[in-house]
């Protein structure tokens, strides 16, 4: 009989710390951790089986991390420079000042709610007390200037003008009750067919084409 061992029958291989750069191992533990807040919710997961997919020891997340509070902040945080980066590519592609670069950006806010609803929910759970977290105000206050710039530029007014502010600030509560809406599958007490697009662009000509009028 051979004592050859087949890939399949070989145990799981757990990388050297050693093989990790700084950034890297950070990096791995908050894609770990946010596809198990994904499968199981930030309060069903477990440090350990964080630094078991990233391919560490328990201890290792610790390293980088003081406690499971602050490895959900690393979470939150990645995930709201990548939800900023969505909105400012998705409004890019559209002409500045046009009603469909508003549009744009509000679908790649409900584009990022649909396809990860535990980040997004966890997101706006662990920023509510910004004075606890003013790293997050700020990344939220950044995700929130990209509303602002577009309608700005839509409304050919400066950012910080009150009409800016106001108009901005119904744009994304909208957009955010439409995407909570959508992931907790309220949408389904009507028999209107809710089409993104339609839906942003409808709101986005009332908010800001007719205040641009006045």
């Amino acid at each position: 009989m051979s004592n050859d061992t087949s890939p399949t029958d070989a145990p799981p291989t757990v990388t050297p710390k050693s093989g990790y750069h700084h950034g890297d191992l950070r990096a791995q533990l908050i894609a770990a951790v946010r596809d198990l807040v994904e499968t199981h919710g930030p309060d069903g997961f477990s440090v350990a089986e964080a630094a078991r997919r990233a391919g560490v020891s328990s201890a290792a997340p610790y390293k980088h991390f003081k406690d499971r509070p602050e490895i959900l902040r690393g979470v939150v945080s990645e995930a709201m420079d990548r939800l900023r980066l969505a909105m400012e590519a998705a409004a890019a592609a559209h002409p500045t000042g046009s009603l469909e670069a508003v549009a744009a950006i509000g679908l790649a806010y409900v584009d990022f709610a649909r396809a990860e609803p535990g980040v997004f929910r966890l997101v706006f759970s662990l920023t509510e007390g910004h004075e606890h977290a003013p790293d997050l105000q700020t990344k939220g206050e950044s995700c929130f200037g990209v509303v602002v710039q577009a309608a700005a530029a839509c409304l050919d007014l400066l950012p910080d003008d009150p009409q800016v502010q106001r108009r901005a600030y119904m744009l994304w509560s909208f957009v955010h009750g439409h995407s909570f809406l959508h992931i907790d599958m309220k949408t389904k007490v009507t028999t209107a067919k809710i089409d993104d697009w339609d839906y942003l662009m409808t709101i986005s000509r009332a908010i800001l084409a007719a205040e641009a009028r006045g």
